[in-house]
């Protein structure tokens, strides 16, 4: 049975993207913290009978980060791991605080590194393995009250396209999924108009997690709305 870890999946893209996945049959790592909206994604999990391990994770926190990348392969590592998990802090520059800079870069790029770290050694000696990030359109553009946010999801684009470098011939693949303006909480207080659904980011990235073919290695697929 196909094993996709998902961080981030109490709500938005992340719980879109399990139920899609576990519609198709395929075991769920779900990586993040408790809260009431996980569990609401885990309910709606247990009503289509999906399976499900839950790895409690503060993705901020280095030491939980690496221990539930240990926990993530201590069965061996999940076919596909799609980092989603982000948080953003809007603040003009003057007001950013050095704590501030860090928590997002933790949870946007240093956690997705250190995950990515973690499967990598598994998925080399199977063989076979793809590594999504969710990054943004913002990954392409500056956004006033948003440095460190796009600097992070910049910093992420890069991170995956040198990864891909290291996979080329492998039979491994990592990519990246840039959204514009997706219609979820994050969104909100942005003063930017929805432009597309988590539901057609999460069949985006069921595809590239379960189908697409490994030529894809190193693409940022940019979604835009018509």
């Amino acid at each position: 049975m196909t094993r996709v870890a998902i961080t981030g999946a109490s709500r938005g893209i992340g719980r879109e993207t399990a139920l899609r996945i576990a519609a198709r049959g395929a075991q769920l790592d779900l990586i993040g913290r408790e809260s009431a909206a996980l569990d609401e994604t885990m309910a709606e999990l247990a009503r289509v009978e999906a399976q499900v391990r839950f790895i409690p994770c503060d993705l901020a926190l280095t030491q939980d980060v690496l221990r539930a990348g240990k926990a993530l392969v201590k069965d061996g590592a999940p076919d596909v791991l799609i980092n989603n998990a982000a948080t953003i802090e809007r603040v003009a520059l003057e007001e950013l605080t050095p704590e501030s800079w860090d928590h997002q870069l933790a949870v946007n790029l240093r956690a997705p590194t250190l995950l990515s770290q973690a499967v990598l050694p598994q998925m080399r000696r199977r063989g076979s393995g793809r590594i999504l990030h969710v990054a943004s359109i913002s990954a392409t553009v500056g956004t006033a009250k948003s440095a460190t946010y796009n600097a992070s999801k910049w910093g992420l684009v890069g991170f995956m396209k040198s990864l891909a470098e290291e996979l080329s011939d492998s039979g491994l693949m990592t990519c990246a999924i840039l959204p514009g303006s997706v219609k979820t909480e994050m969104l909100r207080g942005s003063g930017f108009t929805p432009r597309m659904t988590a539901q057609e980011v999460a069949r985006t990235l069921e595809y590239y997690a379960l189908d697409a073919p490994l030529a894809h290695n190193g693409a940022c697929i940019e979604m835009f709305a018509p």
